[in-house]
């Protein structure tokens, strides 16, 4: 949890993940994620993938969940702040990508394993077209 959240009430926290989840699968969507690839990388299973969308308001989020929602949102950002043209920032997930840590693959295919590391690991490349600092 951020320290952000920490601070806040239950109530706001979860408002503030329902707020999250609604984004990020709205990111999803503009980036052309299957229900597969989005259950994956949110480590959703079916059946509540399918009622999060229908009723995000409905959504019990772990950590774990919130934890990939908030690199979802900051690897928009840091695409956003790299990329004034809006093909680059939706698309660049989808292309392939010959920097050493992708071998030519995009950076969705990466993520779309579901594993933690991978989204961490692609989040940090990306934000390093920003001017990040990991």
């Amino acid at each position: 949890m951020t320290a952000i959240a920490a601070k806040k009430s239950p109530a706001d926290a979860r408002r503030m993940g329902v707020s999250g989840l609604r984004a990020a699968f709205n990111i999803l969507d503009m980036w052309g994620c299957s229900a597969e690839q989005a259950q994956a990388i949110l480590r959703l299973p079916k059946a509540t993938y399918y009622k999060y969308r229908n009723d995000p308001a409905s959504a019990r989020l772990d950590r774990d969940q919130l934890t990939r929602i908030s690199y979802l949102l900051n690897i928009h950002q840091a695409l956003r702040i790299a990329f004034s043209n809006p093909e680059n920032v939706y698309g660049f997930m989808r292309k392939q990508n010959h920097n050493p840590y992708f071998h030519g693959r995009a950076p969705l295919d990466v993520i779309e394993s579901g594993d933690f590391g991978a989204l961490y690991e692609t989040f940090r490349r990306i934000d390093a077209l920003r001017g990040g600092l990991w």
